[in-house]
């Protein structure tokens, strides 16, 4: 009989792709399916990136890269950072790495041991908990709340650290919320983390340039006094609807940048290089494509929230970023889990119930509105047909 470690007892997935599949199975049968559940922009990738890899494979570039990304693309990291942050950062400290999960990966796999405590938001990616428990650290759940518009609350955060703390994770704006924290909240945590020098921090910023109502991203990199032990994860997937290309990047301080690059080098060897081309076009290219994409969120995301609010027993209260909308059943009765399993089987709405997301998602659903106007309305009419008639 074959033994595994126990972390592999531990470990656990992403929801998401599991409704994904039912979904699919369920259209496969003839079934008529809304998907409001993926996490994934419905537009293209624009052409002149997709042209750029189809040029790359046409100029020969079919070989390993460094591990650490090619040049070009590290540059143009730093550059786009600059001009969204104001941060010089160097190229040097960029790694192009092979989806935005990665780099959760490598920063817990990092500091994640037991007897060592992992803050992370709850509700919350769902993998930032899953790696922890792998590494048989101990999870300690920041609460993201409603009644702070889903925004994390510095002192909260900060209250929960302690001499065992190794490793904070925060998300801005945020999945599965849509939670955006304002700059206030933020400096009070810079603040308060120098108290604690031990504790390193990784900031997933994926959803940075998806604001809504004149909300500003903050970016932790916007910080000097952490620099030196701030992970900041970014990527191509959201902003330039790259999902499947599987392109993401991270910035590493000095003291753990050789210990990343070692683990590609064992792990992934390099991300592929036609990949890393159409990451450089989307970077230096135009962006007109990302404003278009963002203002359709928009509508769309007020379409939600208005189509919510509308239905007995739901309340929504406006995200200020991503594409998420997280909105409270409580009223209906209905657990948040079982509730989306039903809808999905029964009225062909594909939503993610709040607790896949952690033990603070009962009462929640995620609705992602990465759907066109005319099926996220679709679906709200069925959503309110569901439970007029109680289920």
């Amino acid at each position: 009989m074959l033994t595994t470690i126990s972390g592999f007892d531990r470990i656990g997935e992403e929801n998401a792709f599991a409704v994904l599949a039912r979904a699919t199975e369920l259209a496969g049968e003839g079934k008529d399916i809304i998907n409001l559940g993926i996490g994934q922009p419905d537009f293209s990738t624009p052409d002149h990136i997709v042209e750029a890899a189809v040029k790359a494979l046409r100029d020969g570039h079919h070989g390993y890269t460094p591990a650490t990304g090619i040049a070009p693309l590290r540059e143009a990291v730093a550059a786009d950072l600059l001009k969204r942050t104001g941060a010089e950062v160097s190229p040097e400290r960029v790694i192009i790495v092979p989806g935005g999960k990665v780099t959760m990966f490598a920063a817990i796999l990092m500091f994640g041991e037991p007897g060592a405590e992992i803050l992370y938001p709850d509700p919350g990616f769902p993998i930032y908990r899953s790696m922890i428990e792998f590494t048989g650290a101990t999870p300690v759940p920041v609460p993201i709340r409603e009644e702070n518009g889903f925004a994390f609350s510095a002192d909260e955060l900060l209250g929960l650290i302690t001499d065992k703390t190794r490793l904070v994770i925060v998300n801005s704006p945020a999945n599965p919320c849509g939670g955006v924290t304002p700059k206030a909240e933020i400096d009070t945590l810079v603040a308060g983390l120098e108290r604690h020098p031990h504790v390193a921090i990784m900031s997933d910023e994926i959803y940075g340039q998806m604001t809504y109502d004149g909300e500003a991203h903050v970016s932790l990199l916007s910080y000097p006094e952490i620099r030196d032990r701030l992970i900041l994860l970014d990527g191509w997937s959201k902003t330039y609807a790259m999902t499947g290309w599987r392109l993401g990047y991270s910035l590493w301080p000095d003291a753990l940048y050789d210990k990343v690059r070692k683990l590609a080098v064992n792990a992934w060897s390099c991300v592929n290089a036609p990949t890393q081309y159409a990451g450089l076009a989307a970077l230096t290219g135009p962006q007109d494509a990302v404003r278009e994409m963002v203002a359709e969120f928009d509508a769309r995301r007020k379409l939600v929230v208005d189509g919510l609010n509308a239905i007995e027993g739901i309340s929504c209260i406006l995200p200020k970023g991503a594409f998420y909308a997280f909105p409270n059943i409580k009223a209906t009765g209905w657990q948040a889990k079982k509730l989306a399993s039903v809808l999905l089987e029964e009225a062909g709405v594909a939503l993610i119930g709040g607790p896949d997301f952690g033990t603070l998602g009962e009462g929640y659903v995620r609705v992602s509105y990465a759907n066109s106007r005319e099926n996220i309305s679709q679906a709200l009419a069925r959503i309110e047909a569901f439970l007029a008639r109680g289920g």
